[in-house]
């Protein structure tokens, strides 16, 4: 296998955890005898101190003649200054409009050993692997009108969560066929209590499910969502919604395992057929943490689980990606960073987890 690979380190944390990410990448490439070619290009505050602009049109060419694009962080206090027009984290939304990428998939797995690391009772995260698809390129951050105005002396805003019916179907097509290839269970959350797309979201689950009859649906409210991640996070496994409770619910989801830092993600325009590469954005769920930056003590797990994810959907290496995966659950019995860290294990830096992963590998 040879591919071509935009890697985008970013701010904060970002090249910390990328450095591990790529050094994973390279075991594999060795063990198994691939050829990955990686570009690397200025995105977020970075890009705004060189160019003035969070991602320059010549990147953004370069990143769409690649395979995929794996990106570490961007963001911070330097750059996101309210009222200046310029944002480090926009660069992420526009690749996202870019490259159509729809379906963003944040996958949250409890390790064996790490029950303790949740905030909940270990009992009730034992065994939980779940998945949430969150639409990615619609509803409240995209829907026009959006803005902020002056009336009779009051400030007013508005954001419009608009959704189409092919925005709809394509998202919900994803998670079905995730679902068929998982535990055959899909939780389709909204609002349709109070919103007229969440009503429309829930007619079109409904017409889509006798498409999938082996697939159970459950349709549930946003907020009873949140409630039940809490009480039995072990009972799902493929939870589907739009981008505004998207957003919201998968860092809950992830927070089960623990930390940030063992969240990963993919950004897709649909699942791969089998034998195609997909174009994929891939990043881990936490932010830059830039008072964490060059202090070794951040966890790479989530970058490092990312990295699997682009094996996994855009290569098709379903062998490597349970590889990668396997080697962090082996690792984490024995060696943690700071915020996963319990009684027992060696507490280490980044750039010594990102070393006990490639050992086990």
């Amino acid at each position: 296998m040879k591919g071509r690979i935009a890697v985008g380190p970013g701010d904060g944390i970002g090249p910390e955890v990328m450095a591990e990410g790529v050094k994973v990448l390279k075991t594999i490439e060795k063990k198994f005898g691939h050829q990955f070619e990686l570009t690397y290009f200025d995105i977020g505050g970075v890009s705004i101190d060189k160019f003035g602009v969070t991602l320059t049109e010549e990147n953004i060419k370069m990143c769409g003649e690649r395979d995929c694009i794996l990106f570490g962080a961007a963001g911070g206090p330097k750059w996101d200054i309210p009222g200046t027009g310029v944002s480090a984290g926009s660069g992420v939304l526009i690749i996202r409009k870019k490259f159509g990428l729809y379906a963003n998939l944040r996958p949250v797995i409890v390790f064996p050993g790490m029950e303790g690391c949740s905030p909940l009772k270990p009992e009730l995260v034992k065994g939980v692997n779940l998945i949430v698809v969150r639409e990615n390129t619609g509803g409240a951050y995209f829907g026009q009108p959006k803005k902020q105005w002056v009336e009779n002396n009051e400030r007013n805003a508005v954001d419009t969560m608009l959704y189409s019916e092919h925005e709809i179907v394509r998202i919900l097509k994803v998670a079905f066929e995730l679902a068929q290839s998982r535990r055959k269970k899909l939780a389709s959350v909204e609002k349709a209590n109070v919103t007229e797309t969440g009503k429309l979201w829930r007619k079109i689950a409904t017409e889509m499910s006798a498409q999938y009859p082996d697939v159970a649906v459950e349709h549930m409210y946003a907020d009873a969502t949140t409630m039940w991640l809490m009480r039995q996070p072990s009972s799902f496994d493929v939870l589907v919604m739009g981008n505004l409770f998207g957003d919201i619910i998968s860092d809950e989801a992830s927070t089960l395992a623990g930390s940030l830092g063992m969240g990963p993600s993919a950004q897709l325009a649909g699942l791969p057929k089998k034998g195609e590469k997909a174009f994929g954005f891939y990043e881990s769920a936490h932010g830059s943490a830039p008072k964490h930056a060059g202090k070794n003590d951040v966890n790479p797990i989530a970058t490092i689980l990312s990295v699997a994810l682009m094996l996994r959907y855009t290569f098709g290496l379903e062998k490597e990606a349970k590889a990668i995966e396997a080697a962090v659950a082996k690792s984490v019995l024995t060696h943690r960073t700071y915020d996963v860290m319990e009684p027992g294990k060696t507490k280490v830096g980044t750039k010594e987890m990102g070393d006990v992963i490639v050992a086990a590998l």
